[in-house]
């Protein structure tokens, strides 16, 4: 079962889609988290979940003091789940008397998202994370990375979920490696703006 770690909706269970994706298991969430608690938290910064599934990811963000998030998912069942997860942990928010955390989920791939939003001076995304499916091809990836780059804030925090596998991602001009770190099958690799 996938469930919200941590934070005001700790422990609330979320909905997964039947097929088609591959939810981040607990043990790597709770690394992904504790390693972006040791950078500064998520209070009050945007969240950016591409091929997001679920939304386990972007919404564990919004349960721990995020203060906006964005799902891009163009699977039409798996954007729904999504969207029902949303208003799940906004109902939980409500209730907790917190403020109405911000949540979208856009149903479009990947490319036309990133391509068709705005470059806004000090509205950039602090922290992105990219869980494509295995099977996308690195070129494909690599093209994300590249219409990603402009939508970033200074000090953004960009995280690809990969197998193992795969190779390390081509960072395009504007995004550099921090570290990476493997979880079983799981690589991890952490980057940020130059």
């Amino acid at each position: 079962m996938t469930r919200i770690i941590s934070g005001f909706a700790g422990s609330l269970p979320l909905a997964v889609p039947r097929s088609g994706t591959r939810p981040t298991s607990d043990r790597v969430r709770e690394a992904i988290f504790s390693a972006l608690e040791s950078r500064g938290g998520l209070g009050g910064l945007r969240v950016l979940d591409l091929y997001a599934g679920s939304g386990a990811l972007a919404l564990e963000a919004v349960s721990r003091g995020a203060a906006e998030a964005v799902l891009v998912e163009k699977n039409a069942a798996a954007a729904g789940v999504a969207r029902k997860n949303a208003g799940v942990l906004t109902a939980a928010a409500t209730k907790a008397k917190l403020p109405f955390p911000r949540i979208s989920v856009s149903s479009q791939a990947v490319l036309p998202y990133l391509r068709g939003t705005p470059v806004v001076a000090g509205a950039g995304f602090d922290v992105v994370f990219i869980d494509p499916p295995y099977e996308l091809p690195d070129a494909e990836l690599t093209e994300a990375l590249a219409a990603l780059a402009p939508l970033l804030a200074p000090d953004a925090t960009v995280l690809v979920e990969r197998s193992t596998r795969t190779p390390e991602p081509a960072w395009p001009t504007g995004l550099e490696l921090d570290r990476t770190k493997a979880y079983g099958e799981t690589a991890l690799w952490w980057a940020s703006p130059v």
